[in-house]
């Protein structure tokens, strides 16, 4: 297929990596050119000036920024380029309400839209093994499908526009709460003298098991917290979790707290840390 990817930051440079090594026609686009310059130097690819350059004549634009604000100012660009049969794929974090209104928007002009966060980090990206979830129509996902499995182990469509959102802010409000339980056990094992290695031996394969204790436990306890995911990125996704759950009634004790905890973290200048960092207030 000819793509265009937008945005190249730490999720999206290999993503488009994976779209090139699997013989897609790839057009980056970042707003730093620097890092689409780096970006044809290491894959077979173009870089483009702007968005609707990269854009014309694309099957599917991919698009992985930072929040709405910068979801909107780069499809605004790319939207000119944008019509008949293309298919938007935007695999930002961003807020429901922004899909949906996009959706709309791309839908008069007669193309497809799916909001498809990742989940799965800077590995799962480098790794092609990141998950997917889609909201959006069925027909435009089965068709966008084959191309995101170049960087994708696992692909659901879960619902219409805007429950791919909602379906990241359960993934992320699930990892708020297992990161803080997980640095209290840490925690606790050290103060009360345990061999950690002995401690993960002995629980790792049972109840307490998740991702978080299998990747995070021993590097929480070395204080290694360089993993990609920052934790700057998990206050905006936590606060697109609070705020639509303030719109639906939902109640989000642990989450709401563990969200102040990240902000402890920032407090203590560590805003780029890897989220497994809630280690340190403790």
């Amino acid at each position: 297929m000819k793509v265009a990817f937008l945005g190249l930051g730490v999720m999206g440079f290999p993503m488009a990596g994976h779209l090139a090594a699997k013989g897609h026609e790839v057009v980056v686009y970042n707003r730093t050119p620097a890092k689409a310059a780096r970006w044809t130097a290491a894959h077979k690819g173009v870089a483009a000036g702007d968005p609707a350059e990269a854009a014309k004549g694309a099957e599917i634009v991919f698009a992985c920024l930072g929040d709405d604000p910068d979801v909107e100012a780069v499809l605004d660009a790319a939207a000119p380029a944008i019509g008949d049969g293309t298919i938007v794929v935007d695999h930002t974090t961003a807020s429901p309400a922004l899909a949906r209104r996009l959706a709309g928007r791309f839908r008069e002009a007669g193309a497809g839209f799916l909001d498809a966060p990742v989940s799965g980090g800077q590995a799962g990206a480098e790794n092609g093994k990141l998950s997917v979830m889609c909201g959006g129509e069925a027909a435009d996902f089965e068709r966008a499908r084959p191309a995101m499995e170049a960087y994708a182990a696992r692909i659901v469509h879960v619902g219409p526009s805007g429950h791919g959102q909602l379906c990241k802010a359960v993934n992320q409000i699930c990892i708020a709460g297992l990161v803080q339980a997980l640095s209290e056990g840490v925690h606790f094992a050290k103060e009360a003298g345990l061999d950690l290695d002995r401690v993960y031996e002995a629980i790792s394969g049972g109840a307490a098991q998740s991702w978080q204790m299998s990747n995070r436990m021993q590097t929480m306890a070395q204080g290694d917290f360089d993993f990609g995911f920052a934790v700057n990125w998990m206050r905006k996704d936590l606060r697109i979790a609070l705020e639509e759950a303030r719109s639906s009634g939902a109640r989000l004790p642990v989450t709401a707290l563990v969200d102040q905890f990240y902000a402890d973290i920032q407090a203590m200048g560590g805003g780029r840390l890897d989220t497994s960092s809630l280690i340190k207030r403790l």
